[in-house]
């Protein structure tokens, strides 16, 4: 039934001349009809780069709306408009506007996870494959604000040495990966590794921060890690939805949920069925007003130049 639908959905996009392009945190059998799967940052890359005339993207509301605004001339169609994003609903352009005004002069640094909205008032965009070299492009002296995930910016701060003054946002799934856990397999798992993504309620503290078996890393970078890395043991604390990644391109390695309720609800609605009605009925188109879109791209752009 799956292999059914997959050779389906595939047939229509060449229909479409449509690429299809899936988060890192989908489901497995969505990431397996894709042309490409990756974090936020290849997924803007790939999508500024889409030679195809339409792009359905198998992610949520802020990432479709950031292939839009990368690529105007293309039809992005998002299928299932209930993606959305928790993280990104935690600050509003309105607010934004007001914490600047609060802080004249201050250069404003946005986690791709943000809206049009947001990411028009911001100077730059970044994902955490690249929000490090993002702060560290950005002159010394120059105040930064940094929004929305506080655990993100508190492991910035510690990595770059900068001070931040930061937006408290969350990430519902990250969040609720706490230092105790970490702790707990460290002791229960003496031969694995930890891959820890940085927006986790635990990544700025001292404890894994400073482990010799804790890598603080992107999901793109996990993936890199584990395929050259000698261990055969990975505990993963992100979204769950990687560990299928994982296993595929570094095979014969165990990877383990550091929690196994990690899971996006919102990532998690885009299923086989709504791809292929997204394809055949050529719906959900997102679009972004032309605007918001012309404030919003610098930053984009600027996000998709930086960092590997």
């Amino acid at each position: 039934m799956i292999a059914t639908m997959q050779d389906e959905i595939r047939a229509l996009a060449e229909e479409r001349d449509a690429v299809i392009l899936a988060h890192n945190y989908q489901r497995p059998e969505v990431q397996d009809v894709a042309d490409y799967v990756g974090d936020s940052l290849g997924l803007s890359r790939q999508a500024a780069a889409a030679d195809a005339e339409v792009i359905v993207f198998c992610g949520v509301h802020f990432m479709a709306e950031t292939a839009a605004i990368l690529s105007p001339d293309k039809t992005v169609l998002l299928p299932d408009l209930g993606a959305g994003c928790s993280l990104a609903a935690s600050i509003d352009g309105a607010q934004l506007r007001e914490w600047k005004a609060q802080h004249p002069g201050a250069v404003v640094v946005s986690y791709v996870n943000t809206t049009a909205e947001v990411k028009a008032e911001s100077d730059y965009c970044c994902t955490s494959g690249n929000a490090q070299q993002v702060i560290e492009a950005i002159p010394e002296d120059q105040e930064i604000l940094f929004l929305p995930d506080m655990y993100l910016g508190l492991w910035l701060e510690r990595v770059t040495g900068r001070k931040l003054t930061i937006w408290l946002g969350e990430c519902h799934v990250h969040a609720g990966i706490r230092p105790a856990d970490i702790e707990r397999w460290e002791r229960e798992a003496p031969d694995a590794e930890l891959l820890v993504h940085p927006e986790c309620g635990c990544a700025s503290q001292a404890m894994a921060f400073g482990s010799e078996r804790t890598q603080i890393l992107s999901t793109e970078r996990m993936v890199d890690y584990a395929k050259r890395s000698p261990k055969e043991r990975f505990l993963v604390a992100t979204e769950t939805g990687i560990l299928h990644r994982l296993e595929k391109e570094a095979p014969g390695k165990r990877f383990e949920p550091v929690r196994e309720d990690a899971i996006c609800r919102y990532m998690k609605v885009t299923t086989l069925e709504n791809v292929r009605d997204g394809l055949r009925e050529m719906k959900h188109r997102i679009t972004v007003d032309e605007e918001t879109a012309a404030k919003a791209r610098l930053a984009i752009e600027r996000m998709v130049a930086i960092g590997a």
